[in-house]
């Protein structure tokens, strides 16, 4: 996939250049000292940073892209999701573009260079407000998962309930202490973001191992005549029925949402000239996953496909070992998104310490304080996943606000202020075209979503 100016031939960034004044650096070198002398590291690895990227970009998006086919039907869902992609590409390498002209190590860097510390801010209020959200979210779903949720008075039972039946242990509020203690805790501990390249090779195996056995119960089903062919077009019927399209296009824009960690992983690569093959892989594999679990989880569950298409498998699915095969899908969905979260949370950190800090040192180097603000943020995500009762409105909230301003609408905005006089008429007409969409589309699916809610709450 390849939209843009994209440079052939990248020179590998000299730890020697002076980046953006005022920019806090927010990795370590890859030579620094620590209390036990010299830690070597000597940059990260291509596989490395593309499972990195990969795991930022396959979070709790991919479990409600099958309920956007039952929007807009295979044929255009399937045709958005990969469009989206070339249009997420083509951000990407606007911001990679523009940051080596400019010296910037960071989103946050590039948007100062290109409009002022407001600019800067901007971009960290946006990642903060997008990442807490999809943080909390992973959580919610965590506790569902394996404590079970009641939603319109049915209670669905989670996998631990399932197992064991209700104990106190099994409980929503301490299997999220225990799983934030013994595992989110730990993860975001590191400092530097190529630590959690295993994780994230693990995180990615678990997605595609969801992706699998949903195949497998598909190719099943239909073979023994037990689903029917979905619908291919949208179902359209009169002008709510049009508006509704355009709620799944903030749904399209966070499954694609990895900006914030671009820069961190690109200043950590080996060789820099790889980011832009980093990224077309890292998009490559995730928009096959993406396609392949949006056409087999509509195929298997048609018209009854929920927001969440995970709560899809809390119900038999009418064949043998029906019930194994559901806990198998939660269970490496849930693990999946453990695995996720450190990652998401990386730049949450960083851009919340840029904005609290400004003129401290580098997190990176003030140990207290890194410990002081992943203390904090891990309890208020632990407390939000504990007393928000719904995900999906705040979901799509983040993705009509914060998400399509850190995908589409920065990016596009600084390659129109064009401080380097690098951009091309190509650039400059598909950075208008991204701003147009991303605000037409949006203010639709916030005009849509609100109108939903107005009939469902005016008396009949």
């Amino acid at each position: 996939m390849t939209i843009g100016n994209i440079e052939p031939k990248r020179e590998k960034r000299s730890r020697k250049s002076k980046p953006v004044i005022d920019e806090k650096a927010p990795l370590l070198p890859k030579r620094h000292e620590g209390e036990g002398g010299f830690d070597e590291f000597n940059g990260a690895s291509f596989s490395g940073a593309v499972f990195n990227l990969s795991t930022t970009i396959i979070g709790a998006g991919i479990m409600a892209l099958p309920a956007t086919m039952k929007v807009l039907g295979l044929i255009l869902g399937v045709s958005l999701i990969i469009f989206m992609a070339f249009l997420t590409e083509a951000s990407i390498e606007m911001m990679l573009r523009f940051s080596k002209a400019g010296k910037s190590v960071s989103y946050g860097g590039l948007m100062k260079d290109a409009f002022g510390k407001y600019g800067k801010v901007l971009v960290q209020v946006c990642v903060i407000i997008n990442n807490v959200g999809m943080l909390t979210v992973y959580m919610i779903i965590m506790g569902d998962v394996l404590s079970g949720t009641t939603s319109s008075g049915v209670h669905h039972p989670g996998v631990l309930e399932s197992w064991f039946g209700v104990h106190w242990w099994n409980g929503r509020f301490f299997v999220l202490l225990v799983t934030t203690l013994a595992i989110f805790s730990p993860l975001a501990s590191f400092k530097r973001i190529d630590s959690l390249s295993f994780t994230s090779a693990l995180s990615v195996g678990l997605a595609v191992a969801f992706l699998v056995i949903t195949i497998g119960i598909s190719i099943f089903k239909l073979a023994t005549g037990g689903v029917k062919m979905p619908r291919m077009l949208p179902d359209v019927t009169d002008l709510t029925s049009v508006f509704k399209l355009f709620t799944a296009v903030p749904v399209l824009v966070v499954a694609y949402i990895c900006h914030y960690n671009v820069h961190s992983i690109d200043n950590e690569l080996e060789d820099s000239r790889q980011m832009q093959p980093v990224v077309r892989s890292a998009l490559g594999l995730c928009t096959t996953v993406y396609v392949m679990t949006s056409v087999f989880g509509f195929l298997l569950f048609g018209d009854d496909t929920l927001d969440d298409v995970l709560a899809n498998f809390d119900t038999s699915l009418g064949m043998p070992y029906g019930s194994i095969l559901n806990d198998a899908v939660r269970v490496s969905y849930a693990a999946h998104l453990m695995l996720v979260f450190p990652i998401v949370f990386y730049p949450l950190r960083l851009n919340l310490d840029g904005l609290l800090f400004p003129s401290s040192r580098p997190l990176v180097q003030d140990n207290k304080r890194f410990t002081l603000v992943t203390t904090v943020l891990i309890a208020l995500i632990f407390m939000a996943a504990n007393f928000i009762p719904s995900i999906w409105d705040a979901f799509q909230f983040s993705g009509a606000t914060a998400a399509v301003c850190l995908g589409f609408i920065f990016p596009a905005a600084v390659t129109l202020r064009d401080r380097y006089n690098i951009a091309t008429k190509k650039d400059k007409a598909l950075s208008v075209f991204m701003i147009v969409l991303a605000v037409f589309s949006n203010l639709m699916a916030i005009y849509s979503d609100a109108y939903s809610l107005f009939k469902r709450s005016s008396p009949r």
